[in-house]
């Protein structure tokens, strides 16, 4: 059984106001665990460095690894809640040996989507201080530096020294989006990483980011919620092109390139056309399914697919219902704009279980029928505690629970139970 995917959803307790990040913010330890100096300590230290010139910055503790790393000037380290530049951590949770830098390691952009997804799927806690088990800090730039695959956890002020400025236009999934805000680090820093457009316009992206409580993954309006004039869109100097412009994935990470336009149309019959087939369905395009999807090209495939096209805003020769590399591209890496819920729909299969209509009916502020049906059939199983009142047409939190709630039944766990469900969910539900 395949594991569904979902979108990740703001939590309740992740509000950006003043006051929560005030309430939120964490004692600044090092990653020693000391207690850090107070202000008047750290403002000394500041003054003191800049009287001495850079001469003695070497001489501040935050700086040991700054010659390690290109174009950062030893000394200029963050005051920031997001956590200080850092070598990788080991197991044990304690520093690696910082060795001589070698070059920036390539990486494919696929390759950057597949990393930032590894801790989407793990719903890795954000934090200042703690080190995730691949060595790199849990926090929005350690999470650009483990994408990025550096070779040790970076900052905000540093980022960029990895990377070239580009345009709007020019933004491609694994470029990011970043303010570092060098008056006052602690207010407003942060960088996501950019998965695609999802929608023609170019006003909104599908954004990678490590943001309290956790990894999320959602549409996000260009450039950011907040400071919005203050993000700017960097290439990593690493970045490598794939086949035909395309960035390698599927159902798993760096599983192919793109198998090139042979490989579907009538008479194809290979794994590629069912890993497309589970791609489109993912997006929403199960109604599209009466079984399947499967090896063998079919109308659903081609229907499916020119949904999909059709979402980006492609008309004509763009949207003829045959994966090219754009399209490819998108669907593997998790951008554009999902297929929109439509009228067409899939039988019911024989044991009566109704079409999924798409997880694009069960996101925040989505209001349908579908809706009010998966609640009730919630209740009808015993899920139904968690409504006060209802169920309704409006998508809540309510809904959410209870839909993972579900899914911890079945012994799902991580990204399997977030609550939104998808194909399997809905199966398992009307049975």
């Amino acid at each position: 059984m395949e594991t569904p995917v979902f979108e990740e959803i703001d939590p309740a307790d992740d509000c950006d106001c003043p006051g929560c990040q005030y309430r939120r913010r964490p004692p600044p330890y090092p990653p020693a665990g000391r207690p850090a100096p107070g202000h008047r300590a750290l403002a000394v230290t500041a003054a003191t460095a800049a009287a001495l010139g850079a001469g003695s910055a070497g001489a501040l503790p935050a700086a040991a690894h700054a010659p390690g790393r290109p174009g950062v000037t030893a000394g200029e380290e963050p005051d920031t809640p997001q956590g200080k530049r850092s070598p990788l951590h080991g197991p044990d949770g304690r520093p690696l040996p910082d060795t001589a830098p070698d070059p920036l390691p390539g990486i494919t952009r696929a390759e950057i989507i597949d990393r930032a997804q590894t801790w989407v799927d793990a719903k890795v806690p954000y934090s200042l201080t703690e080190y995730w088990s691949d060595g790199y800090r849990q926090d929005c730039s350690g999470y650009v530096s483990m994408a990025w695959k550096l070779p040790g956890n970076e900052w905000t002020g540093s980022l960029a020294s990895y990377a070239d400025r580009i345009t709007k236009e020019e933004l491609q999934p694994g470029d990011i989006l970043l303010f570092h805000n060098a008056a006052d680090p602690e207010k407003g820093s942060h960088v996501t990483i950019f998965g695609g457009w999802t929608d023609s316009a170019r006003t909104e992206y599908t954004a990678y980011e490590q943001t309290p409580p956790h990894t999320r993954r959602q549409a996000t309006p260009y450039a950011y919620w907040s400071n919005s004039a203050s993000f700017l869109p960097y290439r990593y100097k690493g970045v490598t092109t794939g086949a035909a412009g395309a960035p390698r994935g599927g159902d798993r990470p760096g599983e192919s390139t793109f198998p090139g336009a042979a490989a579907f149309g009538p008479g194809a019959d290979s794994a590629d056309v069912t890993r497309l087939g589970r791609l489109l369905v993912r997006r929403g395009g199960a109604r599209f399914y009466r079984e399947g999807p499967g090896p063998r090209w079919t109308d659903a495939d081609r229907r499916a697919t020119r949904a999909f096209q059709r979402a980006q805003g492609w008309r004509g020769a763009e949207a003829d219902g045959l994966p090219g590399p754009h399209t490819w591209a998108l669907l593997v890496t998790g951008g554009g704009r999902d297929i929109p819920p439509g009228r067409e729909s899939a039988a019911p299969s024989s044991h009566g279980v109704p079409g999924y209509p798409g997880r694009a009916l069960f996101r925040p502020g989505a209001v349908n029928d579908h809706v009010t049906r998966l609640g009730r059939r919630l209740v009808a199983k015993g899920y139904g505690r968690y409504y006060t009142s209802g169920p309704g047409p409006r998508w809540g939190e309510a809904d959410r629970r209870a839909v993972e709630a579900f899914q911890r039944a079945q012994g799902w766990r991580g990204g399997a139970a977030d609550g939104h469900p998808g194909p399997e969910t809905w199966r398992r539900l009307f049975l």
